[in-house]
């Protein structure tokens, strides 16, 4: 492929970032846990310019709340045949003030995981970065039939 004939990689404004924030759910919390990074799904909400999620007590709450830690979504949309990612990064703060909590459940908060989530932390931004990209044709890459790309072509 011709370097030179590929799509530019689209830098992401702040605010387009907190719109595709804002369209889902679930993202990937990176942590810091005994010196090498690792990966937890949450279910989270944007609030305010920073992101809420709920955890129990465990690696997950102890890493995000001693170190700062990053959010990544991503995801395709098959109109245009763009992908995207978002990352953002910061640190997590414990919320305890009940009034704080109550408001991050109307915003629909829930976990998806069952089990107890009683523990709400805001991460807060230092940085928020994104792209977007147009997606190579599947059949480029033997991609697999139900990659979400394969409508877009057929």
């Amino acid at each position: 492929m011709n370097p030179q004939s590929a799509d530019p990689v689209e830098r992401l404004t702040p605010d387009e970032c907190f719109d595709l924030l804002g369209q889902t759910t679930v993202g990937r919390l990176a942590v810091i846990v005994e010196n090498h990074p690792d990966i937890f799904p949450v279910n989270y909400v944007v609030d305010h310019g920073s992101i809420i999620f709920r955890t129990g007590i465990g690696t997950k709450f102890w890493s995000s709340t001693r170190d700062a830690c990053a959010l990544e979504i991503d995801g395709f949309d098959a109109g245009s045949g763009k992908a995207w990612s978002v990352v953002v990064r910061g640190q997590a703060h414990l919320i305890v003030d009940p009034q704080e909590k109550a408001a991050a459940d109307a915003l629909h908060l829930d976990p998806w995981q069952p089990g107890s989530k009683s523990h709400y932390l805001r991460l807060t931004l230092d940085a928020v970065t994104g792209r977007r990209f147009k997606a190579t044709r599947p059949d480029i890459w033997n991609t697999p039939v139900w990659d979400a790309r394969s409508e877009l072509f057929h």
